[in-house]
C-alpha cells in the first residue's frame, strides 16, 4: 500500500487541489491562490485542522490567509520557488515515472560505506544535475550510500543546511523537486543508497512561520541551544505537532524514494511519553518506504546505546549511531592539541585502540568538558551500528578555517589514521572530497539579511573562541572567520584535483576493496579483534580468522620508529608454522608515501622494528586477499 500524506496541497483530479493545515488558535483559514479573484475558504474540524478542495492546478502558487489578515506560506509546502517567505507551489509528488522498481533499498547497515555531502558545495554548480555526473565516481570508489546534508528550504542563496524553515520543501537553489527525484533515481541505478539528514529539534531563525499557525509546535518545557525546542510531549498540542514531523519523515521516504534518514541531535528531541518520537519516526519511515530497506541513523552527542537498542528492549530501534569519540581522539592524535571539547582526549595509542575494540571511549566516565558523566556502554553493540569518521560537516566547520585532517596533521599522519579507520569493523563515513585529500576547507556559511548575518557572525566567533588557539588568532593575529559567500565558495570542491591527487585516491580505493573482499574484514565482527599497546603512540590489532582463513595484523605507529627487543607481546606472533605476509603500507609510493619498508628492515626473526608514522597491514599466507607478497618468517 502506497503511503499518502494528509498535510499540505495534494492534487486531486484535473486542476483541483486538496488543502489541509493545522491552525488550532485561528478562527478562519483561507487559501489565497495567485490569480484568483478572492481567497478560498477552508473548513475547520474538531482538532483545529482546516481543509478543503478548490480549483488550483499543479504549479499554482498560493499562501494561507489567517483570520482575514496576514498571509503565510504553507507549513507543509512541497516547494518554495522563491524561498521560505514566498508563495508555496502546488506539486504533484506522484507524477514521477520512477524507474527504480528493482531497487530494494538498504536492508542492513552491515557492509555500508557512507559518504556525507553538501549539495551546494559538492560541485561548482551546486545542483542535482551536476551532482548526478559525479555519482559514477563514488560508486567506482566503493561508496554504497550517500548521506545528504539537510535540503530543507531556508533563506538566502546558500546555507550549510541546519537553518531549515520549510521542512517539506527542498531548497530551490539546488533545483526543482523533480530534479531531486532524478538524482535519487540515478543513485539507485548505480547501486547507491541515499539517506537524508533531517533537523527536527529546532527550526531556523528566519522564515519559520509554524508558530503563526500553532504556537504548540514549540515548547518552553525544555531548553535547546539552537533555538526554541519542538514539541513532542507538552500538552494537547503535542499530538498534532508529532504528526507533522512524522509525516515529514514519511514524505521523504514515499515521495522521493530516499533510503533512510540521519536524525540530527536526537538528544534534543525531548519526549518523556511512552513511545519516544525517534522510535515513532523510525517505524513510520520504514512503513512509508513501501517494502524498501531503510536505514535510520542517529546523531546523539551522549552516544546513548538507547538509540540502537531494539524497541522490544525499550530502545528506539535505529540502525546506526554517530560516534564522535573516534574523531576526537584521531584529531588530537593528528594535531597534538586537546582544546575545548577535545580536552578530554589524548590521541594516544590506548585511546585509539580502546575506541576500535569497544566502539567508543566515554561509556559513563566523568567528562571534564561537560562536568558530568558522559555516555553508556557500547561494547555489546554490533560494531557495524557505530558510525566512525575522521571528518564530517560539524567537525570541520567547528574548527578555525575549516581545515581538513591532512591540512592540520600532515598527509603522512592522515594516511595512517585512514588505514586504521577503514580497516576497523565499525561503519565508515567519508566527508566529500576526503578520498583525494581535497584542498578545499569546509566552513559554516549562511546567507541571511545583514542584521541577522551580523548576529550569526558574532555567535560563530564566540563558538570558535572556545578553542584557545582560535581565540588568539581572532583577537590578536588578525584572522577573520567568514560565514558569508566567501566561506561558501571556498567550501566548494575542485574536482580537477581528483585527477591529480591519485595517491590518496588509490589508498582509499584499495582499502575499500580490501574491506569488501577480505572475508575476515567483511564480517565487521568486533568480537574477532584483539589488540595491544606497544608504546604511547603505537599499537596493534589482530583479526582472528580461524583455521581456514588465517589471521590479519594491523600495526599502527603515529610516533617515531619503534624497536621492540625483547618482544614478548604474543599478538605479534605469526600463525602456527607460518609467517606473516606484508599486504599494505601507508607509505607506499602509489599512496603518496615515500616508500614502504622492506621485510628485512622489520627483522622479525630477532626483534620487531615498526617504522615511524606508518600503518602496516599483514596477512597469513593461508589467506592473502591483497595479492601475492613475500613471506615474513616468524
Amino acid at each position: 500500500m502506497t503511503w499518502r500524506g494528509t498535510l499540505g496541497a495534494r492534487p486531486e483530479g484535473k486542476d483541483r487541489t486538496h488543502f489541509r493545515v493545522w491552525a488550532p488558535r485561528r478562527r478562519m483559514v483561507e487559501v489565497s491562490v495567485q490569480g484568483a479573484s478572492r481567497p478560498l475558504p477552508l473548513v475547520r474540524d474538531a482538532r483545529g485542522y482546516f481543509e478543503g478542495v478548490h480549483p488550483a492546478p499543479v504549479g499554482a502558487r498560493y499562501k494561507y490567509r489567517l483570520d482575514d489578515r496576514e498571509e503565510f506560506p504553507d507549513p507543509a509546502s512541497r516547494f518554495q520557488p522563491d524561498g521560505p517567505h514566498g508563495h508555496s507551489e502546488v506539486v504533484d509528488p506522484w507524477s514521477h515515472a520512477w524507474r527504480d522498481g528493482d531497487w530494494k533499498g538498504l536492508a542492513s547497515i552491515q557492509g555500508q560505506v557512507l559518504y556525507e555531502l553538501h549539495l551546494g558545495t559538492f560541485t561548482p554548480e551546486g545542483t542535482y544535475e551536476a551532482a548526478i555526473e559525479k555519482l559514477p565516481l563514488l560508486a567506482e570508489l566503493g561508496i554504497t550510500c550517500l548521506e545528504l546534508m539537510p535540503l530543507h528550504t531556508c533563506p538566502g542563496r546558500f546555507n550549510w543546511g541546519y537553518d531549515g524553515a520549510q521542512l517539506f520543501a527542498p531548497h530551490p537553489a539546488y533545483g526543482r523537486p523533480e530534479s531531486l527525484r532524478a538524482f535519487v533515481e540515478a543513485a539507485h541505478g548505480l547501486g547507491l543508497g541515499v539517506v537524508l539528514d533531517v533537523v527536527y529539534n529546532h527550526l531556523g531563525p528566519d522564515g519559520n512561520y509554524l508558530a503563526q499557525y500553532a504556537p504548540g509546535y514549540f515548547t518552553k518545557k525544555y531548553e535547546n541551544e539552537w533555538g526554541e525546542p519542538t514539541n513532542f510531549d507538552d500538552g494537547e498540542d503535542a499530538g498534532p505537532s508529532r504528526e507533522f514531523f512524522v509525516e515529514n519523515a514519511c514524505a521523504w521516504m514515499a515521495e522521493y524514494h530516499f533510503d533512510g534518514l540521519r536524525l540530527d541531535a536526537t538528544q534534543s528531541l525531548y519526549d518523556d511519553g511512552p513511545r519516544h518520537i525517534v522510535q515513532v519516526i523510525t517505524q513510520a519511515a520504514r512503513e512509508a518506504a513501501g517494502g524498501r530497506g531503510v536505514l535510520i541513523i542517529a546523531e546523539n552527542e551522549p552516544q546513548d546505546e538507547l538509540c540502537v537498542r531494539a524497541p522490544e528492549r525499550g530502545g528506539w530501534g535505529v540502525d546506526g549511531l554517530w560516534v564522535d569519540d573516534f574523531h576526537h581522539s584521531a584529531r588530537v592524535a593528528a594535531t597534538g592539541r586537546a582544546e575545548a571539547y577535545l580536552q578530554d582526549y589524548r590521541g594516544n595509542a590506548q585511546e585509539l585502540l580502546s575506541c576500535v575494540l569497544r566502539n567508543s571511549l566515554y561509556q559513563g566516565q566523568y567528562y571534564r568538558w561537560q562536568k558530568k558523566a558522559r555516555g553508556c556502554p557500547l561494547w555489546r553493540v554490533p560494531a557495524s551500528a557505530c558510525v566512525f569518521y575522521l571528518q564530517n560537516h560539524d567537525q570541520l566547520a567547528n574548527m578555525l578555517g575549516g581545515h581538513r585532517l591532512h591540512h592540520v596533521g600532515g598527509e603522512r599522519r592522515a594516511r595512517v589514521l585512514t588505514m586504521l579507520w577503514l580497516l576497523s569493523p565499525q561503519t565508515p563515513m567519508f566527508f566529500m572530497g576526503q578520498e583525494w585529500f581535497a584542498s578545499s576547507p569546509f566552513h559554516y556559511f549562511v546567507d541571511h539579511e545583514p542584521e541577522l548575518q551580523a548576529v550569526v557572525r558574532q555567535g560563530r566567533d564566540a563558538f570558535i573562541g572556545q578553542f584557545e588557539s582560535a581565540r588568539h588568532a581572532l583577537e590578536h593575529e588578525g584572522f577573520e572567520e567568514h560565514v558569508d559567500e566567501r566561506a561558501f565558495r571556498r567550501s566548494q570542491l575542485d574536482w580537477t584535483e581528483r585527477e591529480r591527487r591519485t595517491g590518496p585516491l588509490t589508498l582509499h580505493r584499495e582499502l575499500l576493496r580490501l574491506r569488501r573482499e577480505d572475508s575476515v574484514l567483511a564480517r565487521q565482527d568486533g568480537g574477532q579483534l584483539m589488540g595491544a599497546v606497544l608504546s604511547e603512540s603505537a599499537f596493534l590489532l589482530r583479526y582472528l580468522g580461524g583455521e581456514q582463513e588465517g589471521d590479519r595484523l594491523l600495526l599502527v605507529n603515529l610516533g617515531s620508529e619503534l624497536e621492540l627487543s625483547p618482544c614478548p607481546e604474543p599478538l605479534l606472533a605469526p600463525p602456527r608454522d607460518e609467517g606473516w605476509r606484508l599486504g599494505l603500507s601507508s607509505e607506499e609510493v602509489r599512496f603518496g608515501g615515500t616508500g614502504s619498508c622492506s621485510l628485512d628492515s622489520l627483522r622479525v626473526e630477532t626483534s620487531w622494528r615498526v617504522p615511524g608514522m606508518t600503518a602496516l597491514w599483514m596477512t597469513s599466507p593461508r589467506e592473502s586477499r591483497t595479492g601475492p607478497g613475500p613471506r615474513m618468517a616468524g
